[in-house]
């Protein structure tokens, strides 16, 4: 399989590991340890794209009760565990599907050993601090089953109908004890009927991933070069604190100029830089259209970017001013630059905007995949056109789309990726009411790759949804892109972090 599009001449020696497709790793290993100049190790295409992010620790509960005869008397409840040993077998079957499930799930699980619970004191015994609680109610009264919800995390309710031995809370579970999102208590329920899995562990994964997401989400660290702002919301950065937990390290262009300068003083670091050029430009699908020193210098960026990143132990990057302010220093623009990063399962944003970064870094996770943060047009006959000159290359976290690469449009200068992306594409959109807290979401499919005179990396991409409804949402502000389908994940995922969530394509 020739992931990254090599002439046969050139991907003799290359690695295997790469086809093996996406790893799961902790940031540090992506923020790799300095090599020769203090520059982190060499960029390498043939690498697995690696998912960042801290494991979801998962506490399985199974919550039953012995049932004792009694003559002439109704003394058992609905449910097909009603014994010790009935237990045991039940919590063997629970642990071999979460192994299989953790094996499957293409994102960092730790399923801990499989808790079995008859009262409430063990159920509160049962709490691991912020494991996602995940309750399966064979048998059992509700005091239990309400002990049994996490205290200070999520919680996740597994019933049983036909995938094993029923369970009496396939019956019995109800808004007595869940929300339903529409209520209005004085005390919200902590456990709400989106959090209820019946049979599918399909079903159960993808809340997982959401939960994951979540977790990564609230308290992301970012590098932001040049500071943040919001495009048309100077509330955005405070609110991606204040509501998100994200942290953002402030990095000054006055402390950075003299690293790139001694970025292009270090002969070392500058042979790299001409050897990564030339991998890259090797690749069969790639063509050069702009000057190759661009290319040369945007690497030499790529390693003082990461450089940053690994010294502020932040898995995603941003820059402000980076249509003016970073040319000079770098003689080139970052555009490329931003590219590369996320290729490798970091996260990397142009303009700084904290109005859409919240949203990329959530579908990042979300997705497992690379991110598009981009411009858009006004949708209409169901098409909307998307820009930008930083498009990743390895959006479906595998292959490397075929690219030109070109000048930045606006500068007509430096180096900046056309990515083409496949027609008919399944992509998730997220488009942001500026920082309200409002979200919108829909879905298309990829039409064209055409060349505008727009940003370089740019799709007509078919609305599938309420298009004429996404035109009363246009701003004028950024979108952020993933392929595939990720609403429901989203949806999901928004109600956590207290996000209203509006999905076009469901509308």
């Amino acid at each position: 399989m020739d992931c990254y599009h090599l002439n046969r001449r050139n991907f003799l020696g290359l690695s295997a590991g790469f086809v093996a497709g996406l790893e799961v790793v902790p940031p540090s290993a992506v923020l790799a340890a300095a090599g020769d100049g203090g520059y982190p190790e060499a960029w390498d295409p043939n690498r697995p794209m690696v998912l960042t992010g801290k494991a979801l620790r998962v506490q399985p509960v199974l919550m039953y009760t012995t049932a004792q005869r009694r003559e002439q008397r109704s003394w058992k409840s609905w449910g097909g565990v009603q014994s010790d040993e009935g237990a045991a077998e039940e919590a063997g079957r629970i642990t071999e599907e979460l192994a299989a499930l953790a094996a499957e799930a293409g994102f960092p699980l730790e399923i801990l050993p499989v808790v079995k619970v008859k009262s409430v004191e063990e159920a509160e015994r049962a709490q691991q601090g912020d494991a996602v609680m995940l309750v399966y109610p064979a048998t059992g009264s509700g005091r239990v089953l309400e002990a049994c919800f996490s205290k200070s995390g999520d919680t996740l309710v597994f019933v049983r109908h036909r995938s094993g031995p029923v369970y009496y809370w396939y019956e019995a579970l109800s808004v007595r004890y869940l929300g339903t999102g529409d209520e209005v208590a004085a005390e919200p329920k902590p456990v709400s009927v989106d959090d209820v899995v019946v049979d599918d562990y399909q079903e159960l994964q993808w809340r997982l991933r959401a939960l994951y997401a979540v977790r990564n989400f609230q308290g992301a660290r970012i590098v932001a070069l040049g500071g943040p702002w919001g495009k048309y919301d100077a509330r955005a950065p405070a609110r991606a604190r204040e509501q998100f937990g994200i942290e953002i390290v402030s990095v000054s262009y006055a402390d950075v100029a003299p690293r790139i300068e001694r970025a292009f003083a270090d002969s070392g670091l500058m042979k790299r830089a001409e050897q990564w050029t030339a991998m890259y430009l090797a690749a069969s699908n790639v063509t050069l259209e702009t000057e190759r020193s661009f290319v040369v210098n945007a690497f030499v960026l790529y390693a003082v970017f990461k450089d940053l990143m690994r010294e502020h132990s932040a898995s995603a990057f941003t820059i402000k001013d980076c249509m003016g302010t970073i040319i000079p220093m770098s003689k080139t623009t970052a555009c490329l630059t931003l590219s590369l990063i996320n290729d490798e399962g970091l996260m990397a944003f142009c303009e700084s905007d904290f109005v859409i970064i919240p949203a990329g870094i959530l579908l990042h996770y979300i997705a497992g995949k690379p991110v598009f943060l981009h411009n858009s047009t006004f949708p209409h006959n169901e098409i909307v056109t998307c820009a930008h000159c930083t498009g990743p290359r390895r959006m479906d976290g595998v292959r490397y789309e075929p690219t030109r690469v070109l000048t930045h449009y606006e500068s007509d200068y430096g180096a900046a990726p056309k990515v083409e992306m496949p027609k008919g594409q399944e992509v998730t959109f997220i488009d942001p009411e500026y920082a309200t807290g409002r979200w919108v979401g829909f879905k298309g499919t990829v039409e064209d790759n055409p060349f505008y005179a727009i940003c370089r990396s740019q799709q007509d991409v078919r609305i599938e949804g309420n298009w004429k409804k996404l035109i009363r949402e246009v701003r004028d502000s950024h979108w952020v892109m993933a392929y595939g389908d990720h609403l429901r994940e989203l949806a999901y995922a928004a109600r956590k972090v207290g996000v209203q969530w509006e999905d076009l394509s469901r509308a």
